[in-house]
Formats: structure tokens, C-alpha cells, sequence
């Protein structure tokens, strides 16, 4: 069996503030950030003509730009998610071992990070394949409208894993108490709101809404606060 050295214990679950405040949670909130611009602001549907029945008619009226935006917001804030998932890892789960809740936590992140990349490379297809992207003659409008169907919750539903993280850390917050209450109670709400949108009424999508905004909120809070996984 290999012994462990206890000074390199130390030095793994030290913060990487020093002795200042805790800088990880950081790339949280840049995630969220990001996650919100690649997923809400970059919608195609956005500026799109409602109507009862939606076909290809509507590709004239999608934004390539909105799209091709998206993917590079969509790229940057899955690489934040695995950076912030690794950190989690090295940082928190050793100053809490016997949590279950901690290590699904760095799970449930790279689980997003998997399923959101599929969403926003969509987004990334769409644009290269809309007039005047890079193959725009290479898809009819038949082509291009399952591009963007695809794109009708493609940036929404991998967000379920970063919600099983906010439960996950509701959980270590108010039954552990080893994160702010605060922040307990805050991510309880996705949870909540998932759960009674995708129970009452089927809709796959709602995390994409709620979870960046907690991300950002909860991690600036964890950078900013006293909980204990950031001493």
C-alpha cells in the first residue's frame, strides 16, 4: 500500500486564493456567463416570427451570426464546466471525503459539459450551413430546418446535470452545512423548478433557463463567501 504523504494532503485541498479568498468558484460564475449567452441570447428562434405552425419558411428570418456566436459562447462554457468540475475535485473532495453529495457534484458537471456540447456544436452546424455560412449550398431548406429543430432545446436539455449539481450542493448546504445556507436554499430553486415544469407539462428544456443564472450566482457566492469548502 502506498503511504500518503499528509503535507501533500494538505497542500491538495489548500484554496487556491492562498490566504485571501478562494478563486476556483470563479470559473463558476464565468460558465454561467457564458452558458447564458451561448443558451439564451443565442436562441435562433430569437427574432423569429411566431406562428401556429412552424416550418422551413422561417430559415430566411434565423440569425447565422446568433448562431455562430453560440457555438464559440456554447465551446467556451463547456471547457469552463470540465475546468470547474476538475477543480471541484481537487478542491472540495478531499476536505470532504465521506460526501456523497461533493463527488456527484464534479459528476453531474461533466455530465452537462458531455450533453451541451452536442447543443452547441447544433448551433455551430447551423450557422456553417445557413446562407452565407461556410457550406451554406450544401443542405435545402428541408436540410436546414432539422438543423433547426435540433436547435429547439439543443442548448437546454444538457443543462439537467449542472441542476443535479445545485441539489447536490442544496444538500451539502443544508444537511451538511459545509456550504452557506443561503446558497442551500437558492439552489433548491432549480431543483424545484425543473422538477414541477418537467412533471406538470413534459417540457425537457426549463434547466436551460434556470441553471446558468444559479451557476453564476451560487459559484460568485462560494468565491465571495465563508463556506467551509472554501476555507
Amino acid at each position: 500500500m502506498t503511504a500518503v504523504d499528509p503535507g501533500a494532503t494538505a497542500g491538495a485541498v489548500q484554496s487556491d486564493g492562498g490566504n485571501g479568498r478562494a478563486k476556483w468558484p470563479l470559473y463558476g460564475v464565468a460558465a454561467g456567463l457564458f452558458g447564458g449567452i451561448a443558451t439564451l441570447f443565442t436562441d435562433p428562434r430569437t427574432g423569429v416570427a411566431e406562428t401556429d405552425r412552424v416550418d422551413a419558411s422561417i430559415l430566411a428570418e434565423v440569425s447565422r451570426g446568433a448562431a455562430h456566436l453560440g457555438l464559440v459562447a456554447g465551446f467556451a462554457t463547456v471547457a469552463l464546466l470540465l475546468v470547474l468540475a476538475a477543480a471541484w475535485r481537487r478542491q472540495v473532495e478531499p476536505r470532504v471525503p465521506g460526501s456523497t453529495a461533493a463527488h456527484v457534484v464534479s459528476g453531474a458537471l461533466t455530465a452537462s459539459a458531455a450533453g451541451l456540447t452536442y447543443g452547441y456544436g447544433w448551433k455551430g452546424a447551423l450557422a456553417i450551413y445557413l446562407p452565407e455560412g461556410l457550406n451554406g449550398k450544401s443542405f435545402g431548406d428541408d436540410g436546414l430546418f432539422v438543423y433547426f429543430m435540433l436547435n429547439d432545446f439543443g442548448g437546454y436539455i444538457g443543462w439537467l446535470g449542472v441542476v443535479v449539481a445545485a441539489g447536490a450542493i442544496a444538500w451539502m448546504a443544508l444537511r451538511e452545512r459545509t456550504v452557506s445556507r443561503w446558497i442551500g436554499v437558492l439552489s433548491l430553486l432549480p431543483v424545484l423548478a425543473v422538477t414541477v415544469f418537467a412533471g406538470a407539462t413534459g417540457l425537457p428544456g426549463f434547466q436551460g433557463v434556470v441553471g446558468p443564472v444559479w451557476l453564476l450566482i451560487a459559484f460568485a457566492g462560494l468565491a465571495a463567501g465563508r463556506s467551509t469548502i472554501v476555507r
